[in-house]
C-alpha cells in the first residue's frame, strides 16, 4: 500500500497485547454500536403511526429506507477515508452528534419531504461511524483480543436491531414523535460524555501524517489492486446477497411453509437467529483469537468453517419440511454470522495497511448496502413471478457456500502496527 498510494515508509512491529484503555473503548462504544442501529431501525416499527400523522402512500414509506439505504452506501467509502485521515475519535463523535441530532429532529417533522431529508442526513452521518469505530477498536487491540474485542462491539449492533421494537411500542402507547425525541436526546448527551473519555490509539498521528498527502481516489485505487482485498469485496458481496434474502423473507417463507400466525412467524424469524448470532460473535471471536496465535490464517478459518457449515445448514431448513429442524439450521446460519461478524475487521486489518482500514471498510460497507437494496428488489421481483421462496433460500445457501470458499483466496499477513 505504500508504493500504490505514496505513504512514507514508517517501521513497523508487531504488536500482541492490547493498548491501554482498549477495552474502555469497547465499553465506550458499545452503546454508541447500540443506538446506531436502534435510531435507523425503529422508524420500520411506527409504520401505521408515521402514516396516520404524515399521509404517505406505501411506496413512499419504503423509500425512507431505501434513501438511507443508498445514501449511506455512496458515503461510507468517504467516511472511512475521513476517519483513516482527521482520526477516528473526531469522526465518531460527530457521527454520534449529527445522527442523534437529525433522529430529534425527524421527530418534528411535519411532511413527507422533511422526513426523507431527515433520513437522507441519518444516512450520512451514520456512514461515518461503523469504519471509524471499528478501526478504533482494531488501533487499540493488537493480535491478541481483536477478533473477541470486535464481536463484542458488534454485540451492540445486535442489540440495537432488537431494541428497534421500542419505537413502535413507543408509538403505540404516546406518540411515534416521542420515540425520535426521545433517543435523539440520549445521543446528543452521550456524544457529550464520550469528549471525556474517546481516544485515538497511540501512532494515529503518524497515520495521519502518512495519508496527508494521499489523495481519496488514490488510496481507494491502491485498495483495489490488491487481489486479496478484491477477494474480500466479492466476499460481503456475497453474503449481503444471502443475509438481506434471508432477512427480508425468512418471517413470510415460515408463515407460508408451516402455517404459522403473523406474530409468532416474526419471532421466530428473527429470536432464534439473533441469539444464536450473539453466541456466535462471543464464541468466534475467542476461538478466532485463539487460533491466530498459532495460525496465520486462524481468523479467516473461523468464518470458513461456520459457513461451510452455515450453507448446507440454510438448504436443509428450507427442504425439510419440519419447523424444529428448520429453526436448528437456521441458529447454525446464526453461529455462523456472528463468527463472520466478529472477525471481518481482524481479517481486514490482516490484509491492508494499518493506516486504511477505515477505508477499506467504508469499501465494504458500501457494497454490502448496494447489493443488500438490489437483492430486496429481485427477491420481490421473483416474488411477484409467483417463484417459490424456497429458491431464494437456495440461492442464499450457495452464496454462502462460495463465500466461504473465497475466504480461501485471501493471503493474510501478520498483523503490523505502526511503530
Amino acid at each position: 500500500m505504500d508504493d500504490a498510494n505514496g505513504g512514507a515508509n514508517f517501521a513497523m512491529s508487531s504488536v500482541e497485547k492490547p493498548l491501554p484503555r482498549a477495552w474502555l473503548m469497547v465499553a465506550l462504544l458499545w452503546l454508541v454500536a447500540c443506538l446506531n442501529y436502534l435510531d435507523r431501525l425503529m422508524i420500520t416499527t411506527m409504520r401505521d403511526g408515521v402514516q396516520a400523522t404524515i399521509p404517505m402512500t406505501e411506496a413512499q414509506f419504503g423509500l425512507l429506507t431505501s434513501v438511507f439505504l443508498w445514501v449511506y452506501a455512496v458515503v461510507s467509502p468517504l467516511a472511512g477515508f475521513l476517519a483513516d485521515r482527521t482520526g477516528r475519535s473526531r469522526v465518531i463523535l460527530a457521527s454520534l452528534f449529527v445522527w442523534s441530532a437529525v433522529t430529534w429532529l425527524t421527530g418534528h417533522a411535519t411532511s413527507f419531504e422533511q422526513l426523507l431529508l431527515a433520513r437522507a442526513l441519518m444516512g450520512v452521518s451514520e456512514a461515518c461511524y461503523i469504519p471509524a469505530a471499528l478501526a478504533l477498536i482494531a488501533d487499540y487491540h493488537r493480535g491478541s483480543t481483536r477478533s473477541l474485542a470486535t464481536g463484542i462491539h458488534m454485540s451492540g449492533v445486535y442489540a440495537g436491531a432488537a431494541l428497534g421494537g421500542l419505537g413502535g411500542y413507543i408509538a403505540e402507547h404516546h406518540r411515534w414523535q416521542t420515540a425520535f425525541s426521545l433517543f435523539g436526546a440520549v445521543g446528543v448527551l452521550y456524544a457529550l460524555v464520550l469528549v471525556a473519555g474517546l481516544r485515538d490509539a497511540p501512532g494515529d498521528k503518524r497515520r495521519q501524517v502518512a495519508q496527508h498527502h494521499s489523495p481519496a481516489l488514490q488510496v481507494l485505487g491502491g485498495l483495489l489492486r490488491q487481489k486479496s482485498f478484491l477477494a474480500l469485496l466479492a466476499h460481503v458481496g456475497l453474503l449481503a446477497l444471502a443475509y438481506w434474502g434471508i432477512n427480508g423473507w425468512l418471517p413470510t417463507f415460515l408463515r407460508e411453509q408451516y402455517h404459522l400466525g403473523l406474530g409468532r412467524a416474526g419471532l421466530s424469524a428473527t429470536a432464534y437467529v439473533q441469539v444464536a448470532s450473539f453466541g456466535g460473535i462471543l464464541i468466534g471471536g475467542y476461538w478466532a483469537d485463539a487460533w491466530s496465535r498459532g495460525n496465520i490464517k486462524g481468523r479467516l478459518l473461523v468464518p470458513f468453517i461456520g459457513f461451510l457449515a452455515a450453507a448446507p445448514a440454510l438448504f436443509c431448513a428450507v427442504t425439510v419440511n419440519a419447523l424444529p429442524v428448520a429453526l436448528a439450521c437456521l441458529m447454525v446460519f446464526g453461529v455462523a454470522r456472528g463468527c463472520s461478524d466478529a472477525n471481518m475487521m481482524p481479517v481486514l486489518c490482516q490484509i491492508v495497511d494499518a493506516r486504511y482500514r477505515a477505508t477499506g471498510y467504508g469499501l465494504m460497507n458500501c457494497l454490502s448496502c448496494l447489493v443488500g437494496g438490489a437483492t430486496i428488489y429481485l427477491s420481490g421481483a421473483l416474488r411477484d413471478a409467483h417463484i417459490n421462496l424456497a429458491v431464494v433460500f437456495q440461492i442464499a445457501a450457495a452464496g454462502l457456500g462460495v463465500a466461504a470458499l473465497l475466504l480461501l483466496a485471501l493471503k493474510p499477513q501478520r498483523e503490523m502496527e505502526l511503530g
